[in-house]
């Protein structure tokens, strides 16, 4: 709460004199860092704003390999998890107890902490909002081009919208590799999100659109190596599928 409270500033500019925690030590520093970057960068703002997505993607990127790793050790342990869960299945108190206190054992055992994949996560998305928070409040950006479009304003030809649509439905489907037909929930995400990134950057200025797809390229090539093994065997199960077909 004390991180998102901010949220509700998204429309005032940030500068030096904005007040607050959120504003001081998160979103300021990240402006800062973007204007400075693209001074040195010869005033282009857009290569500012590629440079530091791919700088806060390096920084938070141990925690996103922990947070893979520990994703992939409960998917792991999800067919023991359904035995279990199908041994203890009477819904009365005693059991449910039970079950929890051989979940607990099964984690124990394999070394696996539940609870791990939620710290990375916790840590990382106040400095994925307040980078977000940073672009779209600083009036800087606003006044400058890049490529074919404003940064301050929508893509006029919705090149950056479809672009950021496309890696987003290529990065999820990369991540969930091997789990859509475990997880119908998930599987519906898969095609959700893109739209909803589609929609959001038609409306929003191009900047975050660059954001967005800058972002998404960088956990498409960080993804192929941290799950490059399941990724090839998620393909070869599908094309073996396609082919009894």
């Amino acid at each position: 709460m004390l991180f998102l409270s901010g949220c509700t500033e998204v429309n005032k500019p940030i500068t030096s004199e904005s007040e607050g925690f959120w504003n001081e030590y998160i979103v300021y520093p990240l402006s800062l860092l973007i204007t400075k970057t693209a001074e040195f960068l010869g005033g282009n703002f857009g290569l500012g704003i590629i440079a530091v997505t791919i700088l806060i993607r390096l920084f938070i990127l141990p925690l996103m390999i922990k947070q893979t790793r520990s994703s992939k050790a409960m998917q792991a342990l999800q067919p023991e998890m359904q035995k279990l869960r199908e041994k203890y299945s009477s819904k009365d108190q005693k059991t449910q107890q039970k079950l929890q206190q051989e979940t607990m054992a099964l984690f124990q055992k394999h070394g696996v902490n539940p609870l791990a994949g939620c710290f990375p996560l916790i840590i990382q998305m106040p400095i994925l909002i307040g980078f977000y928070h940073a672009i779209s409040r600083t009036e800087e950006i606003a006044q400058h081009s890049f490529l074919w479009f404003d940064l301050g304003v929508a893509d006029p030809f919705y090149i950056l919208p479809l672009i950021a649509g496309a890696t987003t439905f290529i990065q999820q489907k990369m991540m969930m590799a091997g789990t859509e037909n475990q997880n119908p929930q998930m599987a519906m995400m898969l095609w959700i999100m893109p739209i909803m990134i589609i929609v959001f950057a038609i409306n929003f200025p191009a900047a975050l659109s660059l954001y967005w797809v800058v972002g998404n390229l960088f956990m498409i090539v960080q993804t192929y190596f941290i799950k490059g093994p399941d990724l090839k065997k998620a393909a070869a199960t599908e094309n073996a599928g396609g082919a009894k077909k």
